[in-house]
């Protein structure tokens, strides 16, 4: 399914905008992973930079116990995808990030903090709707 989706990336159908936090997560990732994230034009990927906005925003999802301090990262990527207006994040974490309760607290930050609030799909959800 990822695949699938980052192909769609490739074909210059979906935008894909990353961190400087996305970044560093691929250190750790398979070289394979490494490899083709690298190999993806550039004209179709979009970098933002963490800020302190997206830092606050993430703090407070962790104080109004969204998720726990542990997931401190999780709200970075949900804090900046927020803040800089990506129609979508796409995501295979069931635990902290695509989990309709999670979404719903994360949303509901949001929105009193005067933000949009953010769709949050799983790769699979987002390719079987295209099918």
């Amino acid at each position: 399914m990822t695949l699938r989706l980052f192909e769609r990336v490739k074909l210059g159908q979906v935008t894909c905008v990353y961190s400087d936090l996305t970044e560093s997560e691929l250190v750790n990732a398979p070289q394979k992973i490494q490899n083709y994230f690298k190999k993806l034009p550039q004209h179709n990927l979009e970098r933002v930079i963490i800020n302190d906005e997206i830092i606050e925003l993430a703090f407070k999802y962790i104080e109004e116990k969204v998720v726990g301090e542990t997931s401190f990262d999780d709200c970075l990527h949900i804090a900046a995808a927020t803040i800089n207006k990506v129609d979508l994040l796409v995501s295979w974490n069931f635990k902290h990030i695509v989990n309709v309760y999670r979404i719903r607290g994360y949303n509901s930050i949001n929105l009193r903090l005067n933000y949009t609030s953010l769709e949050i799909r799983s790769p699979k959800e987002i390719i079987q709707y295209e099918d």
